[in-house]
């Protein structure tokens, strides 16, 4: 028998790829179709599951591939409804899932890198500094997991996750490739079928990516803003320092012209007490966004510890809304879900080792350059 180190993982390839490796076993194309069709839409783990396909070829398949997902270290439940999984990945690192239902809704917050290295200061994953990039396998498993858990996936069934959000652990556009594979995956007609509306990759602004993003999908696009200017940014999302927010929004306006169905950029805002909630940030936040055809989604902060900020207060988080609306730009605000098991915006940290000790040098610094910007505004 093969040890199972050496069998290739088919759970991650694209219908592209499956082919391939059909062909490359001498079998025909529909095989590979009938695959992806199993191990996508019926959550199969085995090739025995598969009964369409002949014994003989089930028997081939177990010597040389496999289906696995990565595996599943506890799943909690919050009050409202909110799932979090902690998933371990090859490695022995462990990344978190996080799945939001809201009424006839089920968005999925996946992962696509233990860890993270843009360390932007009000997230904690970007405190434990960064680890390793996902495969496709473990991007796509992920919803694979989600869907499983409400019990077995049935096609005929409805659908347990109608959106996808590549916003978890991780700058998805570090891991190119494989994040490209894993939402062809949820877009592909023989696997989960998701609109490219309900499938949103989200960027802290990695301007060469955005526009390499455009040759290959039509998903929606998100940008994690969260400042008016370049000044705050450079502070809260260092990368911000190489791609500045005019470099930024021209990327943003290059991906939409690809795009024929009036689709907008989703805009990310995490609002924080005394940081980059005030009324002038709120101004020059509207001034700036009527160039680019977008809608705004603001973030109160969710606090986590030794992060040297504050959620702001329920006042200041409307007052900032209603100055949004009064510019013309579509707002809404994100409530806070699964606050109790740390499965809220800005908390998936999950048990990644901080090799780079940021979170014990980060604290001083921070709140050293914070203050010294808001103070120059």
């Amino acid at each position: 028998m093969t040890d199972n180190t050496t069998k290739t993982n088919l759970l991650g390839m694209s219908p592209e790829q499956l082919d391939a490796f059909f062909a490359e076993q001498g079998e025909k194309r529909f095989r590979a179709t009938q695959v992806l069709k199993w191990m996508h839409q019926h959550g199969a783990d085995s090739f025995d599951e598969m009964t369409n396909i002949s014994k003989v070829l089930r028997d081939k398949l177990s010597k040389v591939a496999e289906v696995r997902e990565p595996e599943v270290v506890t799943q909690d439940i919050s009050k409202d409804g909110t799932r979090k999984w902690v998933i371990r990945i090859d490695g022995g690192s462990c990344v978190e899932t996080v799945l939001i239902p809201e009424g006839d809704r089920a968005t999925l917050c996946i992962s696509s890198q233990a860890g993270c290295s843009l360390d932007c200061s009000f997230c904690s994953t970007g405190k434990q500094g960064f680890n390793r990039n996902l495969s496709a396998a473990e991007i796509i498993g992920q919803l694979r997991i989600a869907i499983k858990s409400f019990g077995p996936m049935d096609p005929a069934g409805p659908r347990r996750v109608t959106n996808v959000v590549l916003m978890g652990m991780g700058e998805p556009l570090m891991n190119f490739d494989n994040v490209v594979k894993a939402i062809i995956l949820m877009m592909e007609d023989n696997a989960y079928g998701l609109s490219t509306r309900r499938v949103t990759l989200s960027t802290a602004g990695v301007v060469p990516a955005i526009d390499k993003l455009r040759e290959v999908t039509d998903v929606s696009l998100a940008i994690s803003l969260h400042a008016p200017n370049d000044e705050l940014r450079d502070v809260l999302v260092p990368i911000n320092k190489r791609y500045p927010i005019k470099e930024l929004f021209a990327a943003c306006h290059r991906y939409l012209e690809d795009l024929n169905d009036r689709r907008v950029i989703t805009i990310e805002y995490t609002l924080m007490s005394g940081i980059n909630d005030q009324v002038v940030h709120a101004k020059e936040l509207g001034k700036l966004l009527k160039t680019l055809p977008c809608k705004l989604n603001l973030i109160p902060f969710n606090p986590f510890p030794n992060s040297g900020y504050e959620r702001p207060s329920e006042a200041a988080i409307k007052a900032f809304k209603d100055i949004m609306l009064k510019a013309g730009v579509l707002t809404t605000v994100r409530r806070t879900r699964g606050d109790e098991i740390d499965a809220a915006c800005g908390q998936l940290v999950g048990q990644v080792e901080d090799k780079t000790r940021r979170s014990q040098k980060y604290i001083p610094v921070v709140q050293e350059s914070t203050a010294e910007v808001v103070k120059s505004l």
